[in-house]
């Protein structure tokens, strides 16, 4: 297994393909292919018959495809810009990430 610096709930920035500079929050990490779901990006129309069993309408709904993790760039709250990602150990021991262009630590 590959360790990204990306994760869960995280704010990112598209910085490839056809979604560039659009920014959403993860909603889904995929390690196996390498790829993550972002709020609101990469949407594509999906039909679906209705189900009455799950209670589902049918009709075209939004979903969201993946995207390469190396599409994408954390976005740092404390600076707002798109930035890579450092770790580092705090006083107590614990490792954290932070910002490489404004050293604040990203929670």
């Amino acid at each position: 297994m590959r360790q990204y610096r990306i994760r869960k709930d995280d704010k990112v920035i598209v910085i490839a393909g056809k979604d560039k500079g659009k920014i959403g929050k993860i909603i889904k990490v995929n390690r196996k292919n390498d790829t993550v779901l972002i709020e609101k990006v990469n949407v594509a129309k999906r039909h679906t018959k209705p189900n009455p069993y799950r209670q589902q309408p049918g009709g075209i709904q939004d979903k969201e495809m993946p995207l390469a993790i190396s599409n994408v760039m954390l976005v740092c709250s404390a600076c707002t810009e798109p930035t890579r990602v450092g770790y580092r150990f705090t006083e107590d021991g614990k490792k954290v990430r932070f910002c490489k262009k404004c050293n604040e630590v990203i929670a």
